[in-house]
């Protein structure tokens, strides 16, 4: 391991890729381009990829939760209609969060 840093060669292609990290890093930033778009992007794509586990699992336990205790189906749906529909309106908040982030 030690040979890679000791070798001239390698140690120059380290700080040419170094160089260009750096070119690349200032053209962005002269562009006015910092990576907004990538950030909304994931912001709205986590808020939705958590929203799905959510109401999975809200989904999974009202499952049970009926297998367990038919009588009480009414009020399990009820409840996770409603839990349900908190996760959702939480994941739309955060999209439209990010995509505002996006539009600054």
């Amino acid at each position: 391991m030690l040979d890679f840093f000791q070798d001239p060669e390698a140690v120059k292609a380290a700080k040419v890729a170094a160089e260009a990290l750096e070119a690349a890093a200032q053209a962005l930033a002269k562009a006015g381009n910092n990576g907004a778009g990538i950030g909304a992007g994931l912001a709205a794509g986590l808020a939705a990829v958590g929203a799905g586990m959510g109401i999975g699992r809200i989904g999974g336990s009202a499952g049970e939760g009926i297998a367990r205790q038919p009588e009480a189906e009414g009020a399990i749906k009820g409840a996770a209609l409603i839990f349900a529909a908190f996760v959702e309106g939480v994941a739309l908040f955060a999209a439209v969060i990010g995509l505002m982030l996006a539009t600054q």
